[in-house]
């Protein structure tokens, strides 16, 4: 009786040795893909950019000493905050919306959500295309109101409203993800204790959904900063975003270090 009691924790660890590898035999494909066709190409852009045309910095000075880059650079940060935070201004109250519905209407609305996925992002820029247009139903909108010449069309300003268009799904998910985990007795419990519902959502819920908040700004600046369809469609070379820039390097200038760079 005594040997078996003392032969299970050595059972268990070999279990748990036999479980870790058998989890890392199953990781590896994975892996190696990623490796593949995602690290390599990537060292090698970045390795070619400290390289070419002489070892050292070169090509990062030349980023950050030319006028028009930094502009650029400056442009696409901006673009990128703006976009973050009308993505997180609509996509919040949405995702809070789906916490409290019935699951019926909450099915409703992450087919909404997920819908946008289901048609190509060409198409829906294309559909911009002809909104932002002159004479199209935005400047007709706004002329119906006797203003004349909103042209959103080869702007940033229409390249950052079809963007939080294309990009709100990614801050729906997840802080839909995280407020669903939020007990709602503690509303209640706040609630009960005295405190204005404005108090309770100020103090309690928000601060337990900025993981939410921070994992889909994130997610969305980033993808911001490197979005290249919709900018090449619906924007201006006189207002480029750094993608823009980065694809002139490429394909017509041959500069695959000062892409790299960028």
């Amino acid at each position: 009786m005594t040997t078996q009691v003392l032969n299970i924790p050595k059972v268990r660890g070999d279990q748990v040795q036999r479980d870790r590898a058998s989890a890392g035999s199953l990781l590896l494909p994975g892996l190696v893909v990623i490796g593949v066709f995602f690290i390599y190409p990537l060292a090698l852009v970045v390795w070619t950019s400290f390289t070419t045309p002489s070892f050292g910095l070169e090509n990062y000075f030349a980023l950050f000493t030319d006028g028009v880059t930094v502009t650029v650079l400056f442009r696409t940060l901006l673009v990128g905050v703006l976009v973050s935070v009308i993505t997180l201004l609509l996509a919040y109250p949405y995702a809070y919306s789906m916490t409290v519905v019935s699951p019926a209407w909450r099915t409703v609305m992450i087919t909404a959500v997920m819908l946008p996925f289901w048609v190509n992002v060409i198409a829906r820029t294309f559909a911009w295309f002809i909104l932002q247009g002159r004479d199209g139903p935005i400047d007709q909108f706004f002329q119906s109101f006797g203003i004349e010449g909103v042209v959103l069309l080869h702007s940033w300003a229409g390249v950052a409203v079809a963007m939080v268009q294309v990009l709100l799904p990614f801050m729906v998910l997840p802080l839909y993800n995280r407020m669903r985990t939020i007990d709602p007795g503690l509303m209640r419990a706040s609630a009960s204790l005295g405190a204005k519902p404005a108090v309770s959502f100020a103090r309690v819920y928000l601060p337990l959904s900025v993981p939410g908040v921070v994992s889909g700004a994130t997610l969305v600046f980033v993808i911001t900063l490197g979005f290249y369809i919709t900018p090449a469609l619906l924007g201006s070379p006189d207002q480029a975003l750094l993608s823009q820039v980065i694809a002139t390097k490429v394909k017509r200038l041959l500069d695959f270090a000062g892409a790299g760079g960028a």
